[in-house]
């Protein structure tokens, strides 16, 4: 609750000192508290956020995105939009110091949070390419987004510093000649930037080969690619998995290529990874 929503419910300034000095009252932004303890959901953390930011500010950027469910969150602070001059903090990014449209904000679960549009137009200045584009393929499986209020979105924020825009004009054009593409892991996603990057042909993701799903697959090729993310293919039985289906693609005539989440991720090896491609008859797009 805000410092102001306890006044208005009856509280004095001596109340709520006294509530803090007992910890029935728990700071968790300037004139934002917690009641009794810090352990909050998610939502809890973006409800303080947006009323430590004032009047008229909105969850936005990577953590609207994730509240739309376009991206997972991997970080702590937390993102929000606020026409007023506030500084950022250790617990929160302050954007744009510009009140919102009316039409680029909406409401989920009571919280204030740019609409779809203006997230996507927002997330082009915060996150790598490959983490645009999944946002843009999954608004697009849902069905999220429109793209008449994505063009006007765009409009409005036009002479932004940056390279937000054209960030997010590059992912729209790769979305449109492409179409979404099925990722089921930041591995597959660093994996399709790289890529995309290196101007390969693109595979099919998480595609059924021999009745099991193959991370990309290059079927003219017949090339089949498997990428171990940083979480995954630790145990005997994961690995023993993994052993079994490379051997059934390669007795049914594939090229099994293997790679792990450090090859995909780290740069200087993301070029070894290309080369790997190439040497194995994936063209130039």
């Amino acid at each position: 609750m805000s410092r102001r929503q306890l006044v208005d419910a009856g509280l004095t300034p001596t109340m709520i000192q006294t509530r803090l000095a007992r910890g029935q009252l728990v700071p968790l932004h300037r004139g934002v508290y917690a009641l009794g303890h810090r352990r909050l959901a998610r939502f809890g953390f973006w409800t303080a956020a947006v009323l430590a930011a004032g009047p008229d500010a909105a969850l936005s950027h990577r953590d609207a995105a994730a509240l739309h469910g376009l991206l997972s969150l991997e970080r702590a602070r937390i993102d929000v939009t606020s026409p007023r001059r506030m500084a950022s903090t250790a617990r929160i990014d302050a954007h744009d110091r510009r009140a919102l449209p009316a039409d680029e904000r909406t409401a989920i679960a009571g919280i204030p949070v740019t609409t779809v549009e203006r997230t996507l137009v927002d997330l082009g200045e915060v996150v790598p390419a490959h983490r645009l584009r999944k946002a843009l393929a999954e608004a697009e499986r849902m069905r999220a987004a429109d793209a008449h209020r994505l063009a006007a979105a765009m409009e409005r924020t036009r002479g932004r510093r940056g390279g937000g825009h054209a960030a997010l004009t590059a992912a729209l054009a790769e979305l449109r000649r492409h179409g979404p593409q099925r990722t089921r892991s930041e591995a597959e996603d660093l994996f399709l930037d790289l890529v995309i990057e290196h101007r390969l042909a693109r595979p099919r993701m998480n595609m059924l080969v021999d009745g099991a799903e193959v991370d990309a697959v290059w079927p003219a090729q017949r090339v089949a690619v498997e990428v171990d993310g940083a979480a995954y293919h630790w145990t005997d039985d994961a690995r023993e998995r993994d052993r079994r289906k490379s051997n059934r693609l390669a007795a049914a005539g594939w090229r099994v290529l293997r790679f792990d989440w450090w090859e995909v991720s780290e740069p200087p090896r993301r070029a070894a990874v290309a080369a790997a491609l190439r040497a194995a008859g994936i063209p130039h797009e």
